[in-house]
């Protein structure tokens, strides 16, 4: 029986639709894309098919799923493979477990303060804010990846938690260079929290994970959006 058509409603600059990408590139699974033009309302037919007007959006046959975290899982269920073990198989559901905590710890400790950094009003609040991050990271990101070979939990290819955090983790690498954090975060990751910093390092330069990331392109749109760029 032949596999149901993919079409993946979606915007190259969202991070949020960027995790379906990842997946997809992963499981190497071929899809139709369209782009949802974030820019403008949306339009009567986009609303038919996702009636919050968010992006990604997938078509599975005449199904639709939405919302990232939920595209992402269904992918990574249907299409069993490297990035997760199935619930059943033996410490299948700890896995499962141990992946779902540690992405609810990068995003609630750490990844929470990220656009708060580029949207600081002054230095001072932006610099604040920034050690905010890295003290997340140290104490509660860290200890999640002592075992990390480079991606989580000893694995040597991504994973759903990488999945789920990757297009963030290319925009905390990545925007230092273009003024939107500051110049020094990476390296200090590699000094406060290197096991974060090897993991990160790795995520970030992973071609399922750069796929789509114009990461110059996307710097910009995000100063424009945040009027940032405080540290060029």
């Amino acid at each position: 029986m032949a596999s149901p058509k993919l079409t993946l409603y979606t915007n190259h600059g969202c991070p949020w639709a960027h995790r379906a990408h990842i997946a997809l590139s992963e499981l190497g699974l071929p899809f139709e894309e369209e782009i949802i033009d974030l820019s403008v309302p949306r339009t009567p037919e986009y609303l038919k098919v996702n009636p919050r007007g968010l992006v990604p959006s997938l078509k599975v046959g005449d199904e639709i799923i939405t919302e990232s975290a939920i595209v992402s899982s269904y992918l990574a269920d249907a299409y069993p493979s490297h990035l997760v073990p199935a619930s059943n198989e033996p410490n299948g559901a700890l896995a499962r477990a141990r992946i779902a905590f540690f992405v609810d710890t990068y995003f609630s400790k750490a990844n929470s303060f990220l656009f708060k950094v580029v949207a600081a009003k002054t230095d001072a609040e932006a610099e604040s804010i920034a050690q905010e991050l890295v003290a997340g990271v140290v104490k509660e990101v860290e200890p999640l990846l002592s075992n990390a070979a480079p991606f989580f939990n000893g694995s040597d290819k991504l994973t759903l938690a990488e999945v789920l955090t990757g297009s963030f983790i290319a925009r905390l690498w990545s925007w230092p260079k273009y003024g939107l954090l500051p110049q020094g975060l990476v390296k200090e990751f590699e000094t406060k929290a290197p096991n974060f910093y090897r993991w990160g390092t790795a995520v970030s330069q992973h071609p399922s994970v750069t796929n789509i990331y114009n990461e110059a392109e996307i710097a910009e749109r995000t100063k424009q959006r945040f009027g940032a760029g405080r540290y060029s």
